[in-house]
């Protein structure tokens, strides 16, 4: 049975001849949809509302799919995230924002991005389990901790995505993360609830669809208690993105990223000098490539 015709064109730059958009994406969208992306950006025009350097097409059809092709539930959306912006000041954190803590707060609270996965999606690992609640904060703030999040959503969006695109041929739109809850406490966690909280309020409001692939892994037994309690924030196509494991991960992340690209410490091969975690290696970054 034949292909149906995408309604939009193939996005520039594909190189790779393999490549097949997902539904929902340039390259790839009904009539219905196509006419929902025409309908959203005339809509963000006349009411003042576009910016060109951070509205184009692509980006239009995270907030689309992210409301199931909704013009107006999609630009109520992008309204609320533009208001965002401008409160949280996230030009002001773009150009100027140094986390002169990041060496410090990498003991206590690890959080990184580190080369990409088999589909050539930056790898993001977040190792709670280390999180020492006590000598972060002496360190850090709750504030600095997100203004440093939305810092690095700004460069895996103006950076890191584009630079990933570019090696593999075709567009990267999403990471894929491992979440180490590895020796976590059910009283730290709560500890830094609020932070978590709010950072996966900013992931799935302020930027949705970026979510690939989301594990998991040294999930403890106590885990399905706030399981339960994240659940509820989250919508069900992030939900159906992750996989929760526990100790036996291996084999499942080593499917997903080349062992060369996965740090030693998660059963891969990957010892970069100082430590992944500061190396911020990835086609980023060519030198540390």
């Amino acid at each position: 049975m034949a292909t149906q015709a995408s309604a939009s064109p193939m996005p520039e730059g594909v190189t790779d001849p393999n490549y097949k958009p997902l539904p929902g994406r340039l390259g790839n969208l009904t009539v219905p949809q196509q006419h929902a992306l025409e309908e959203l950006k005339k809509k963000l025009q006349e009411e003042e509302i576009f910016v060109p350097e951070r509205m184009d097409d692509a980006t239009l059809l995270r907030f689309l799919r992210a409301r199931k092709f909704d013009v107006e539930k999609a630009k109520a959306m992008i309204v609320a995230c533009e208001q965002w912006r401008k409160e949280f000041g996230v030009e002001e954190i773009w150009n100027n924002f140094d986390f002169k803590e990041k060496e410090l707060v990498d003991k206590y609270y690890p959080q990184y991005y580190h080369k990409t996965d088999k589909e050539g999606r930056p790898l993001y690992v977040e190792r709670l389990g280390l999180l020492d609640i006590k000598a972060l904060y002496a360190i850090t703030t709750q504030e600095r901790q997100l203004q440093r999040l939305v810092y690095e959503y700004e460069k895996f969006l103006r950076e890191r995505l584009p630079a990933c695109s570019r090696a593999v041929g075709h567009p990267v739109e999403t990471s894929c993360t491992i979440l180490d809850l590895q020796n976590v406490s059910l009283s730290n966690f709560y500890r830094v609830k609020d932070y978590v909280m709010a950072a996966a309020s900013i992931g799935q409001d302020r930027y949705p669809e970026t979510m690939g692939k989301f594990f998991i892994i040294n999930a403890p037994w106590a885990f399905s208690t706030v399981w339960t309690f994240i659940k509820p924030w989250l919508d069900e196509a992030t939900v159906a993105k992750i996989d929760i494991l526990g100790s036996n991960y291996k084999d499942k992340l080593l499917a997903q990223i080349p062992a060369e690209n996965l740090p030693k410490e998660f059963g891969g091969l990957c010892q970069c000098p100082g430590g992944c975690s500061l190396s911020d290696a990835g086609p980023w970054n060519p030198q540390k490539e």
